[in-house]
C-alpha cells in the first residue's frame, strides 16, 4: 500500500511540473513516466487489496468471536443474576417467616402475661375489697357498740344526776359530751376504714396501669417492625383505666373503664 501512495505522489508531481500548452489548461506530460507509475500502481493494488480484505475478514471473525463471548458472558450473568435473586428471595422469605413467628410468639406471651396479671389483679382486688368490707363492718359495729355503751352510760348517769338538783345541768353537759365523743369515734373509725380501702385500691390501680402500659408498648413495638398487624388474634388488646370513687356513707367502690 505504501508503494501505491508513493507512485500516486510521483504522478501528481509530474502533472504539476508538466509544461503547459499556451492558451489552454492542458499540459504536456511525459507519457513513459506516467505509464510506468500507473503500471506500478496496477501491480501494487491487488496485493494491497488482498491484504485489506484479509484484515476485513479477520475483523469480521474477531467481531463474531467478541459477539459470541459477549453473548456467553451475558447469558452467564443472567443465570448468575437469576440465581442470586432466587437465593435473595428465599433468604428474605425465611427472614420474614422467622420475624412473623417471633412476633406471634411475643404477642402470645404478652397476651398470656396480660391475662395472668389481670387475673391476679382481679383476685387481689376482690380479696382487698372483701377484707376492707369486713374490716369496715367490724369497725362500724365496734363504733356502734361503743356508741350504744356510751349512750347507756350517759342515760344511766343522767338518771342518777336528775335527782340531784344542783348537778342536773352538769349531768346534761356530760351526757352530751359522751354522746358527741361516741359519734366522733364512730366517724373516725369509718374514715380510717375508707382511707385504708382507698390506699389499697390505689396500689392496685397503679399495678394495673403499669401492666397495661407494658402490654401497649410491646404491641406498638410490633406494629413499628411491620411483622404483626394486630388482626386475627384474641386476648386483651386494649388499654384500661380505673378510678376510685367514694360513695355515700364513706364506703368506696372501684370503677373500671375499658377503651
Amino acid at each position: 500500500m505504501y508503494r501505491v501512495f508513493e507512485a500516486l505522489d510521483e504522478l501528481v508531481t509530474i502533472v504539476e511540473e508538466a509544461r503547459g500548452v499556451p492558451m489552454t489548461s492542458s499540459c504536456v506530460v511525459p507519457r513513459g513516466d506516467a505509464l510506468e507509475l500507473l503500471d506500478d500502481i496496477r501491480e501494487a493494488l491487488p496485493t494491497e487489496v488482498d491484504d485489506a480484505q484479509d484484515v476485513l475478514d479477520k475483523r469480521d471473525e474477531i467481531v463474531q468471536t467478541a459477539r459470541t463471548e459477549a453473548d456467553t458472558a451475558i447469558s452467564n450473568a443472567n443465570e448468575q443474576a437469576e440465581r442470586t435473586v432466587s437465593e435473595a428471595n428465599a433468604e428474605a422469605e425465611r427472614l420474614v417467616s422467622e420475624a412473623r413467628a417471633r412476633a406471634e410468639q411475643l404477642v402470645t406471651d404478652a397476651q398470656a402475661e396480660a391475662e395472668r396479671t389481670v387475673s391476679a389483679g382481679q383476685a387481689e382486688y376482690h380479696d382487698l375489697t372483701e377484707r376492707a368490707r369486713t374490716e369496715s363492718e367490724r369497725m362500724v359495729q365496734a363504733g356502734r357498740d361503743a356508741y350504744d355503751r356510751s349512750v347507756e352510760e350517759g342515760r344511766a348517769e343522767q338518771a342518777r344526776l336528775v335527782a340531784q338538783t344542783e348537778v342536773v345541768q352538769a349531768a346534761h353537759g356530760e351526757a352530751s359530751r359522751i354522746v358527741d365523743e361516741a359519734h366522733a369515734e364512730a366517724d373516725k373509725q369509718r374514715g380510717d376504714c375508707d382511707a385504708y380501702v382507698d390506699g389499697k385500691l390505689a396500689e392496685f390501680s397503679e399495678l394495673l396501669s403499669t401492666t397495661l402500659r407494658t402490654v401497649d408498648s410491646g404491641r406498638n413495638h410490633l406494629r413499628g417492625s411491620g411483622g404483626y398487624n394486630g388482626s386475627g388474634g384474641s386476648g386483651y388488646n386494649g388499654s384500661g383505666s380505673g378510678s376510685y370513687t367514694s360513695g355515700a356513707g364513706g364506703r368506696g367502690f372501684y370503677d373500671f373503664q375499658s377503651h
